[in-house]
């Protein structure tokens, strides 16, 4: 059994879950709703506020799709319930960050200014101008975003400058030393 794909699924009160016959799941919560197709190989029940994923043979394929289909089911369930998060440091002389509507505008050291339009379902805030908060209830789509922003300086290893996630340990390398 899949260790991932055996662990029961637990529905806090507020959040509703509907599995129709193509295998789509949808998660109604209190921050919105979300659905996603899980693979026909794996079965998905509900019974007493727990759900659970169990699938009927032991093939290869549906081995795999059996962690995935709980890991996405349960990112789905504490989406709706509590969403999702990340935060992006802007390191760098001039490097910084506004909101000016619902577009995201970054100096990050190019001759023009970076403006980056919020997709469905994500908000940005800029606490200082050097801090960007990514919230969504959609996992991949804030992981997505996130990493979409970060692309357009990725931190690089000698100054440390670029953008970085909140805690990110950047391996710093020495710089070349001149001929003695």
């Amino acid at each position: 059994m899949s260790r991932i794909g055996k662990l029961p699924v637990n529905l806090p009160a507020g959040v509703e879950v509907k599995v129709d016959s193509n295998n789509v799941v949808t998660v109604k919560g209190p921050k919105g709703q979300l659905s996603e197709t899980v693979s026909k190989l794996v079965k998905v029940e509900i019974a007493d506020g727990v759900l659970t994923v169990t699938r009927d043979n032991d093939n290869k394929s549906s081995r795999e799709q059996h962690g995935l289909a709980r890991t996405l089911i349960n990112n789905m369930v504490t989406g709706v319930t509590n969403g999702y998060e990340k935060k992006l440091q802007l390191v760098g002389v001039g490097y910084k960050a506004e909101k000016k509507g619902k577009k995201l505008v970054m100096n990050l050291g190019y001759s023009h200014p970076v403006e980056m339009e919020d997709p469905e379902g994500i908000t940005t805030e800029v606490p200082s101008p050097t801090e960007v908060l990514i919230k969504g209830i959609d996992k991949a789509a804030v992981g997505n975003y996130t990493a979409n922003i970060r692309k357009w300086r990725r931190p690089e290893p000698y100054k440390a400058k670029g953008i970085r996630y909140e805690g990110e340990i950047i391996r710093r390398k020495e710089g070349k030393t001149g001929k003695k």
